[in-house]
């Protein structure tokens, strides 16, 4: 897919200084940044069902509580 940006000219320069120090095109370092944002909101609804999911599950406890001093023991 093509996309159009507009962007002011200095600003383009600059990356594509910026994106040739790093060995790439301009175009390179957006598809990455494009690819990366997208892989974050997709983890992100990822997580979000996980959540419902446990939310939903109806797993119970028991009796069993969090204690913080029995989860920071050593073994000796």
């Amino acid at each position: 897919m093509n996309i159009t940006l507009s962007v002011d000219e200095q600003v383009a320069q600059r990356a594509r200084e910026a994106a040739n120090k790093m060995g790439k095109s301009l175009n390179e370092v957006v598809r990455d940044y494009l690819e990366q944002l997208a892989g974050t909101a997709k983890r992100g609804q990822q997580w979000s069902q996980f959540e419902a999911r446990c939310l939903q599950s109806g797993a119970k406890l028991g009796s069993w509580h969090f204690d913080r001093n029995e989860a920071n023991a050593r073994c000796s």
